[in-house]
């Protein structure tokens, strides 16, 4: 009678026993530690780098009437206008302001300034833009350029200022006699003739909504 083992026979000869006993698992496990370290790498360096090309995140602020003659205006209630800022200027070369208004003027044109000062005589402003409402009183505007490091500087002076505020007049002094009976001519217009300012961000005041 013959003795079985763990050995096998073919044509070809025996085939050695298995061992079983020697067999081992911790490569395999440390190579999926090391897998799993290394995806954790780069998904923290990916994030890092998106976070970079994003860059500034958007902000967005609110608007109220200019003066107390504009809040009390009886055919303009209930104004209001809302402003959002997307930085990108240090990856478009600019940025972009986008204004919201309701509850003004029908059919009546507004002339837009980034400024020094939010109240007369509100100091250095730059005009970036002008927007015209519907039957229902909504306009808006979009604006390409420098928004959220704005400034006017005199190269006479050195004097260097910030426009860190803004507002929005009526663009014709004849718009603004509903809400300011009798209201002389102001200037913030491309044609230099212009009515009261109607929004601007004075609630911000002893501060200023950008930067």
């Amino acid at each position: 009678m013959q003795s079985i083992n763990n050995s096998t026979t073919n044509r070809r000869g025996t085939t050695p026993p298995l061992e079983t006993s020697n067999l081992t698992f911790a490569p395999r496990t440390k190579h999926s530690l090391l897998l799993v370290v290394a995806t954790l790498g780069l998904t923290l360096m990916f994030n890092l780098v998106a976070a970079h090309a994003q860059g500034p995140r958007p902000f967005t602020f609110d608007l109220v009437p200019a003066s107390d003659a504009i809040a009390n205006c009886t055919s303009m209630p209930n104004p209001a206008a809302t402003v959002t800022v997307f930085p990108g200027e240090d990856s478009r070369g600019v940025d972009t302001l986008d204004l919201h208004a309701e509850g003004l003027r029908p059919n009546t044109t507004f002339a837009v300034f980034l400024t020094e000062l939010t109240v007369p005589p509100f100091g250095a402003v730059q005009y970036i833009g002008d927007f015209t409402t519907n039957a229902a009183g909504r306009g808006h505007v979009r604006v390409d350029a420098i928004i959220d490091e704005a400034f006017a500087f005199n190269n006479i002076t050195g004097v260097r200022t910030e426009l860190n505020h803004i507002a929005f007049w009526f663009a014709d002094p004849n718009d603004d006699e509903e809400c300011v009976p009798g209201s002389a001519p102001g200037h913030f217009d491309g044609d230099n003739s212009s009515g009261v300012a109607a929004m601007s961000s004075k609630n911000f005041l002893p501060g200023a909504p950008l930067p």
